[in-house]
């Protein structure tokens, strides 16, 4: 107990590595009080070598080193949630932008290429974003215009083998990041500045499909729906109704998603009576199907695969993967709290590249927040987010989550827990128990007396 299995990934975003230095902080502050506890106990023998419990009563220096240390990470914890409030404030002198993913904007260092590129296109994409930390999505924008719909065009227009593969790969390499910037774009209802609201508005219409994603698809289904039911009895998404541990059952929910969602969501407002939101979100579904087919017969079929149908068919599976990896843990006592039905992930991969898809308890708490108010809000909560239970993760992404849970390595998942509050005493063996427990799939009785009203409706 005491210390991270890991050491901390030199990639993380300079906001994660603030928070995951303070929570490894009260983690490493927790196993020095536990030693000096009054607790404790220490072992006599006497000559026969017999052991005997002794009471041991902590020196007044190891409980002032002990308090100084606390009080001193509470200050800490204020100025780092200062320190992140200024990173996103356009009026501080400490303000930083988001320009590219893989380098964050102050390390860009070089002179000539800050004056005569770096500046001028940072001052030129604020003016188009709604939001001024958002330079990031023109330049990703900028990338899929400048390569995605080339591509795509020379397919249809001369196809060959090694280009279509060549491009699937490149796809799929964008295919997070998009996700999530549209992620942003859906509950923002835009991202860029409202004089360039047409295009806000079209661009996922010849982005979307590239992506793997029908149209507005995905905000029907994660705003409209999964929000609103947030992983109940109710969501067609929820995976309190599997093991989730077990291939078998993480079949039976990919396979649902890909065979029905076309169906069932618009069944879902239906039912809900919202028989507008039933009529747009099953006519959008159909709508793009109907073009995909139009491509396929009447245009280039070999094109059409590598284009839409390749990405379609690896973007479902993606974000069913990805869903099971964020609703795996349940909690079952209180399996309705946000705080308990989704986790944390202080990532690379979630956080650097994608937007800060790893603070996932946050978003629920308010899928409004924007994407890099996430770090200084899971840290403004923190207590919180201890007395809940909630559940942090760090070095692993949804995606390998998802494997190592199907592998069932709880070992290895234990190892990638930051704990949080009563977390701090479990050893190795108790934090996999713990997990274990989590991942439990539910019974029809149990949904009925979690989620009384939910599941009523339901019926």
């Amino acid at each position: 107990m005491g210390k991270l299995a890991f050491p901390l990934d030199a990639e993380l975003t300079g906001p994660d590595r603030v928070v995951l230095n303070i929570l490894k902080k009260e983690y490493e502050l927790h196993q020095n009080t536990s030693t000096d506890s009054t607790t404790d106990s220490a072992e006599d023998s006497d000559d026969l070598g017999v052991k005997h419990s002794k009471f041991v009563t902590p020196s007044p220096e190891g409980m002032l080193c002990s308090f100084y240390f606390s009080l001193n990470l509470q200050d800490q914890e204020q100025q780092a949630i200062a320190y992140l409030k200024k990173l996103n404030d356009p009026k501080s002198d400490r303000f930083e932008t988001s320009v590219f993913s893989s380098v964050d904007e102050p390390d860009i260092k070089n002179p000539i290429l800050r004056q005569w590129i770096i500046n001028p296109y940072i001052c030129w994409a604020k003016s188009v974003v709604r939001v001024e930390t958002d330079v990031i999505m023109i330049t990703h924008l900028l990338l899929y215009f400048c390569t995605s719909i080339p591509s795509a065009t020379y397919l249809y227009i001369n196809f060959h083998w090694w280009h279509a593969v060549l491009h699937c790969v490149m796809q799929g390499y964008y295919m997070g990041a998009y996700t999530l910037l549209k992620h942003q774009h859906i509950h923002m209802r835009g991202v860029l500045n409202k004089r360039y609201d047409l295009f806000d508005r079209l661009f996922p219409y010849i982005l979307d499909p590239m992506m793997g994603h029908t149209w507005n698809s995905y905000y029907y289904h994660h705003v409209k729906h999964h929000h609103v039911e947030g992983n109940g009895p109710n969501d067609l998404s929820s995976t309190i109704r599997y093991q989730r541990d077990s291939v078998w059952d993480f079949l039976q929910y990919v396979g649902r998603f890909y065979f029905l969602i076309w169906i069932e969501l618009p069944m879902y407002f239906l039912r809900t009576r919202k028989p507008n939101l039933a009529l747009q979100a099953g006519a959008c579904e159909v709508g793009n199907y109907v073009f995909l087919y139009m491509m396929y017969n009447y245009v280039n079929a070999l094109a059409t695969t590598f284009v839409f149908l390749i990405p379609l068919a690896f973007m479902r599976l993606a974000l069913m993967t990805g869903n099971w990896g964020q609703h795996a843990f349940v909690d079952e006592v209180e399996p309705d709290s946000d705080f308990r039905s989704s986790i944390t992930l202080i990532d690379v991969p979630s956080n650097r590249y994608c937007y800060n898809d790893g603070y996932h308890t946050s978003h629920h708490l308010n899928p409004l927040r924007h994407w890099r108010e996430h770090p200084v809000a899971f840290l403004s909560q923190k207590k919180q987010y201890s007395d809940e239970q909630a559940i942090v993760f760090y070095n692993i992404d949804y995606f390998f989550l998802t494997v190592n849970l199907l592998r069932k390595n709880y070992e290895h998942i234990a190892n990638c827990l930051v704990p949080m509050g009563d977390q701090m005493k479990l050893t190795l063996d108790e934090k996999v128990e713990m997990l274990k427990r989590k991942t439990r799939k539910f019974t029809e009785q149990e949904i009925a007396e979690k989620w009384g009203k939910q599941y009523a409706k339901l019926k």
